[in-house]
């Protein structure tokens, strides 16, 4: 038995210790993406860890100068005149922001029932992985704040949302209480008494949109990655017998690469227009820098950039990445509307526990 056992010890030490295969050589063009990808992650992850730092000193400040303005209170009417101005000063900044939120509600509801109809079209979830959808996740939260932030939102619809894209969407705090059409069904489903006036949006149509119809239906396909998946919302459309149609970015602009865009890219812009109506300005505050040709940014962008060296126009750029595509955790919380509430009743209750202390 001995001898029995030290035959297989000995059997796995030899697996242990022949060569593993080596991973595929990545080509240069390869090994460039990967090394811009992972310095662009640590520039990211070393952003959030300075905002997080300065949030907190900027806390301790403010509650250090309170204290101190506190203790220098030459007796215990002025230090209760100090309290109830600072309440006064709260209870008015909570009594503006309900009252914005109100508004915001407002022209949400009204956008239902007289907005522009675009539809993200969720059916694609089998196509992307963990991180893509991810991905696609936070772009239909910024669509959501940059919408309620507008004079005039559209009426979002969110159709064939089912499985992993669901899953991740009920995960989001506050999600059950937005103000946008949820549809379980797919698009051709939910409108299929209304086809005539569906329009998919996609870079490989032949018709150019020139204005946006309020009859009509756009759908934007949710889909991250559309390298992998060239031509297929075209396939889509013209299979299902609808409208197709792409945006006029070629009219007023040079794109470096292919005139596909993110989600949150085509909502935003079509905002613009509906608040501008002028898609030269629509694009030209919507697309990022990366993504213009060299020459359209020396003409648009000749005194936002003149005096910036290469470098600083890089940083602009992956700025502006992380805004539109990326949905920076800091700037979704801090136009997160249903946590709004939570967050003053916090500060609240921290302001009440001071002044007793005190």
């Amino acid at each position: 038995m001995e001898q029995g056992k030290t035959t297989m010890e000995e059997s796995k030490a030899a697996e242990v210790q022949q060569p593993q295969p080596c991973p595929p050589q990545l080509s240069k063009n390869a090994q460039k993406k990967l090394l811009k990808q992972q310095r662009y992650e640590a520039k990211k992850a070393e952003k959030k860890a300075l905002l997080k730092e300065e949030k907190k000193r900027q806390g301790e400040r403010k509650r250090k100068e309170w204290e101190e303005k506190l203790a220098g209170a030459a007796t215990e009417e002025e230090k209760q005149q100090l309290i109830e101005s600072r309440k006064s000063l709260r209870k008015e900044r909570m009594d503006q922001r309900s009252l914005e939120k109100g508004r915001k509600m407002e022209r949400l509801h009204n956008a239902k029932q007289n907005g522009q109809n675009v539809v993200i079209d969720l059916e694609f979830d089998h196509l992307m992985n963990t991180s893509e959808l991810h991905s696609l996740v936070q772009q239909i939260m910024y669509c959501y704040a940059v919408n309620g932030r507008c004079s005039s939102p559209a009426h979002l619809w969110l159709t064939g949302c089912q499985g992993e894209m669901q899953d991740q969407l009920q995960r989001l705090p506050g999600f059950d209480k937005w103000i946008i059409e949820k549809e379980n069904r797919p698009y051709i489903e939910a409108f299929q008494d209304q086809k005539e006036r569906l329009v998919y949006l996609t870079a490989d149509a032949e018709t150019t949109l020139d204005v946006l119809d309020p009859k009509h239906i756009y759908i934007i396909g949710g889909l991250v990655d559309r390298n992998r998946w060239k031509g297929l919302t075209m396939k889509k459309a013209e299979d299902q017998g609808i409208q197709t149609a792409k945006l006029p970015i070629g009219t007023y602009l040079k794109m470096s690469s292919s005139q596909v865009l993110t989600v949150n890219q085509v909502v935003e812009i079509l905002l613009k227009y509906l608040e501008t109506g002028d898609w030269k300005t629509s694009f030209f505050e919507v697309i990022p820098q990366r993504k213009r040709c060299e020459g359209d940014n020396d003409i648009e962008g000749e005194e936002e950039t003149e005096g910036k060296d290469d470098h600083k126009i890089k940083i602009h750029d992956i700025e502006r990445e992380e805004e539109a595509e990326e949905n920076d955790d800091h700037e979704i919380k801090i136009h997160d509307i249903e946590r709004e509430e939570e967050t003053e009743e916090k500060d609240d209750h921290e302001f009440k526990r001071q002044c007793i202390e005190s």
